[in-house]
């Protein structure tokens, strides 16, 4: 029988304590992230999967689910003219706020990537509106802002002009949401504003030298190098505005008025799940807007090749 020498023990003996580490780590690992993994599942995978199970049932809370299969479906896109134009309003207010909120955090990210002392005080300034800017306070605080005795009008008056009733028009109650959004620019700001502080400056040197103006070194060096950037503010703040909820609800007391004209996708699932006992139905309206916000994602991803610039690609 074979006996080990020294050094083949000592070999076998750092592989077994090489093998324990890599498990003491992988368990390590596991255990440090169990937090997340544990509430992805229980908050997002089976209430999702829950989603999904009702939205082929008629189920009003109250009595047993009855299983109907895409008759849900069926009546959201053939039957249900609130439906169409639920979506009617998301699409503009996403097509509107998204641009506008983009454009602010881009052009307030400049003015303070300038060097200051006080820069430090205005990114937590500028920061605060997205902190606060979807609680029920500030819609609130938006909604006397622009009532029929809110601030606005009130300064109207007080130069001689008519007042414009914002929430009676549902064109500009939807405008009063849209410049709500475009408040809250504080989280694109600063993602913006990292963006900006990692363009070499040797890029603007070669230009000023070349003789290009500030308005064509922002075409040619600023938005080309921040259009990774760009990409990562808009799907984010696409998919944000497709889910917006609380100040429309709270502007309109959950009513989407006037004439539905703020009446916003998420506040559609509202009125059909807590208001109207549909839960099925509200299921099946929610996964449409998942497969909607999906396309649109995946249609970014697509032709981001065409306008993202990155030195990798570049080479």
């Amino acid at each position: 029988m074979k006996t080990m020498t020294k050094e083949q023990e000592s070999g076998l003996m750092g592989k077994f304590r090489r093998l324990s580490t890599e498990k003491q780590d992988f368990f390590s690992g596991y255990l440090f992230i169990s937090p997340f993994i544990l509430g992805f599942l229980l908050f997002i995978v089976v209430p999702m999967g829950i989603s999904l199970f009702m939205s082929f049932h008629n189920y009003d809370m109250l009595t047993e689910a009855e299983y109907i299969g895409f008759d849900n479906f069926s009546k959201i896109f053939f039957d249900d003219p609130k439906f169409k134009q639920a979506l009617m309003v998301t699409f503009k207010y996403v097509i509107s706020a998204v641009p506008l909120r983009l454009v602010i955090a881009l052009a307030v990210a400049m003015l303070i990537n300038r060097p200051s002392k006080l820069s430090g005080l205005y990114r937590v300034l500028f920061y605060i509106p997205s902190i606060i800017g979807g609680s029920v306070a500030v819609s609130i605080m938006w909604r006397n802002i622009f009532g029929d005795s809110g601030l606005i009008n009130g300064l109207l008056e007080n130069i001689g002009m008519d007042p414009i009733y914002f929430f009676k028009n549902p064109g500009t109650a939807l405008f009063t949401l849209i410049l709500l959004a475009g408040w809250q620019f504080g989280s694109s700001m600063l993602i913006f504003l990292s963006g900006l502080k990692n363009i070499p400056n040797d890029y603007y040197e070669a230009a000023q030298i070349d003789g290009a103006s500030k308005l064509r070194q922002f075409f040619s060096i600023t938005l080309p190098c921040l259009t990774p950037i760009i990409f990562f503010n808009l799907v984010m703040q696409t998919i944000q505005s497709f889910l917006t909820f609380t100040p429309a609800f709270v502007i309109t007391n959950g009513t989407g008025s006037p004439r539905n004209g703020t009446l916003v996708y998420s506040l559609y699932v509202y009125q059909k799940a807590f208001a109207d006992f549909k839960m099925g139905y509200a299921s099946a309206l929610a996964w449409i807007l998942i497969v909607i916000i999906a396309v649109i994602t995946m249609i970014f991803f697509a032709t981001s090749k065409y306008w993202v610039f990155s030195e990798s690609k570049e080479g």
